[in-house]
């Protein structure tokens, strides 16, 4: 069944949009008919996108928000309201990744900095697009965190990003019993290694041979295969599923690549 009518008309706030993941789940929330509030740190790439989805028939607005600001967050859910009457749902995918190193050769800044947006940002986007959602008495409430591997598995040379994502999925599963018996829905999403600007200007040669080793199919996820997933949850197909860590890594998480040697390999001929 893949009818996601049900998300059409629906107000959602996707925080970090300007690009990348948080692009490409409100590009797909406004085509499939959901309105979007466009939020980000970068003001002119956040409003290229707001263009981009009105030039499609879509319907956006931008709001510049720094997540780990309360005012910002407050600020972003109450314009939200002041512009569309409503709130259905929210994703929390803000973030920033840290440079590789052993634990104790971070900084203390650099714990303040990640933690402040990774999961703080997440936190102050649950507690005022909950409050919204409830004033706002919809019928199928959702929230959606962006979390990762990392919020699942452990990551050497990553402890502090880590910890962040950790506690993305903790509060995501707390959050999920609080708001059950209200029909707000609350999920992460766990993304795998996905092609996005991270790469920067990486040429693909190098970019292939990182998914060789990250990815047990062989290739980096797409932005568009996370945000399919997002629109899912935020859909009424989606109803019964809260609570969840959901990865999307190609098995990445499964367990461990061994390699082997196949008794009859001319099947694939």
């Amino acid at each position: 069944m893949t009818d996601f009518t049900s998300v059409q008309n629906k107000v959602a706030i996707v925080t970090g949009a300007s690009d990348g993941l948080g692009k490409a789940i409100a590009m797909c929330y406004a085509e499939h008919g959901m309105k979007v509030v466009v939020s980000d740190i970068n003001e002119e790439k956040g409003s290229s996108v707001v263009k981009e989805i009105k030039s499609t028939g879509g319907e956006a607005s931008f709001f510049k928000t720094d997540v780990s600001k309360e005012e910002d967050v407050k600020g972003l859910v109450d314009f939200t309201i002041e512009t569309y009457g409503r709130l259905d749902g929210i994703v929390n995918n803000a973030g920033i990744s840290a440079d590789n190193r052993p634990t104790h050769e971070y900084s203390i800044s650099e714990f303040d900095k990640l933690t402040s947006i990774n999961l703080k940002g997440v936190f102050l986007g649950m507690k005022f697009g909950i409050e919204a959602i409830l004033k706002s008495k919809v019928s199928a409430g959702f929230v959606i965190n962006i979390a990762s591997l990392a919020g699942l598995l452990g990551n050497s040379s990553m402890a502090i990003y880590t910890s962040a994502k950790h506690g993305v999925v903790g509060l995501t599963k707390s959050a999920a019993l609080d708001y059950a018996p209200y029909n707000i829905t609350v999920n992460a999403i766990c993304p795998g290694t996905i092609k996005t600007s991270i790469w920067g200007n990486a040429p693909e040669e190098v970019i292939q041979q990182y998914a060789k080793l990250l990815s047990p199919n062989g290739r980096l996820g797409d932005p568009k295969e996370v945000a399919n997933l997002a629109l899912f949850l935020a859909s009424d197909l989606a109803r019964y599923i809260s609570g969840s860590a959901i990865t999307i890594d190609a098995g990445s998480s499964a367990g461990k690549l061994t390699p082997s040697q196949w008794t009859h390999p001319e099947i694939l001929d």
